[in-house]
């Protein structure tokens, strides 16, 4: 895929001019835009309520910083080989996913919007072969272009998320890894309400009812930054699913079982997280009384 102009032209600015130019001005928005700086400090408090609000402010900025890095990183992404992939990124727990392939039956892989995950998808895709990513469309066909465009550059298939439960088992019987992010907020109708740093979430229950219909093997995926600038892709080994006679309560189980995992990845390293979003916008007491 011919890569976009824009993508050229920012590639030709040196990468240490694009860190700290982006940061700057991420820092400039960190205080302008009052309702995502709010939306993080609320998210972090009541995450972290044994931390102090020396420590909490401290999280939310590197945090607006982390995703300040993966933008001004984006354009490399394109440029990427073998060649020069240890550059960049390294993989560890590679025999994990290399095992769960082996199986034959397809490979769910999940995460979540921490680190740069565009960056270990590519990584992964270069260093053994493309999957498909399922992703949740954005309001900007701009980004949105250049995004999917990005992971088409490697070989990897952008998914839309809506009906594609049908693509998604016939894949998985071809033998493809599936890769999917779980931990954004969702429609009460759309999943369960699972715990998630001590309150309940609504999170896709997708990701469980693939797992249980298919056998899969389900593996978690995380691409973390390095203090010195590297990433690090870390694939976790394959998640036990839980099979009961209540279909239902093996659903709400696996998706807690999953989000328990990314919840434990988080709080090792909080300010690598994209805590601005609103994770905890549907409340349980909609859904009980829509129900």
């Amino acid at each position: 895929m011919k890569k976009k102009f824009i993508v050229i032209l920012v590639k030709h600015i040196p990468l240490n001019w694009r860190r700290v130019f982006v940061v700057s001005m991420v820092r400039i928005l960190y205080h302008l835009f009052l309702k995502h700086r709010l939306i993080t400090l609320h998210n972090l408090l009541r995450s972290f309520p044994e931390k102090s609000i020396d420590e909490i402010k401290s999280i939310s900025w590197q945090s607006f910083r982390s995703f300040a890095l993966l933008t001004a990183e984006f354009a490399d992404i394109f440029y990427l080989t073998k060649d020069n992939l240890h550059e960049w990124i390294s993989i560890e727990g590679l025999d994990n996913y290399r095992d769960a392939g082996r199986e034959g039956k397809g490979v769910l892989l999940f995460g979540a919007h921490f680190g740069c995950w565009e960056l270990g998808n590519a990584a992964l895709a270069i260093t053994t072969k493309p999957f498909v990513f399922i992703y949740r469309g954005l309001d900007s066909f701009f980004l949105e272009t250049h995004i999917t465009g990005a992971r088409a550059s490697y070989g990897n298939i952008s998914l839309p998320k809506e009906k594609a439960m049908r693509s998604m088992l016939r894949l998985l019987k071809n033998g493809t890894t599936i890769n999917l992010l779980i931990d954004q907020n969702i429609a009460w109708y759309e999943g369960v309400f699972v715990d998630f740093f001590g309150r309940p979430a609504c999170t896709t229950s997708g990701l469980a009812l693939i797992a249980l219909h298919t056998e899969a093997p389900v593996l978690p995926a995380f691409t973390r930054r390095l203090p010195n600038g590297k990433y690090v892709l870390e694939i976790g080994r394959k998640v036990e699913i839980i099979r009961s006679e209540s279909h239902d309560n093996d659903v709400l189980i696996n998706t807690q079982n999953f989000t328990k995992i990314i919840e434990e990845h988080i709080r090792k390293y909080p300010e690598q997280y994209l805590w601005m979003h609103q994770r905890w916008k549907t409340k349980l007491c909609q859904a009980k009384y829509k129900g």
